[in-house]
């Protein structure tokens, strides 16, 4: 099952349809749960090359934190302890309640 649902795409489609973004999205969406890096790549749309190619923005910011291996995967999950993926957080939960609210509004005219 995909994270991302059409519904689900707010953050991208407000700020920018980038990997980056598309990551931060679905990494903040899941927070607290940990994912290998072929399920970031699965679940955010993008391919494994890019993900490779950007990672280490992730890492070097701390961004993420590597939490376990299971086999050969490496897993991470959202680093909560950051500040500045706290921040990207409560951005993430104003947009969400704004989407949330202005799709009730519509779901309600209709």
């Amino acid at each position: 099952m995909e994270y991302l649902m059409e519904e689900k795409k707010f953050f991208s489609d407000a700020l920018g349809n980038t990997p980056v973004i598309k990551v931060l999205e679905f990494l903040i969406g899941g927070k607290g749960l940990d994912y290998s890096l072929s399920d970031i790549t699965r679940n955010s749309n993008i391919g494994w090359a890019t993900l490779h190619r950007i990672w280490h923005y992730f890492e070097n910011a701390e961004l993420v934190k590597h939490t376990r291996n299971i086999g050969q995967a490496k897993l991470y999950t959202l680093n909560l302890e950051n500040p500045v993926a706290k921040q990207l957080v409560k951005l993430y939960d104003v947009m969400l309640f704004q989407h949330t609210e202005k799709s009730l509004a519509e779901k309600v005219r209709v």
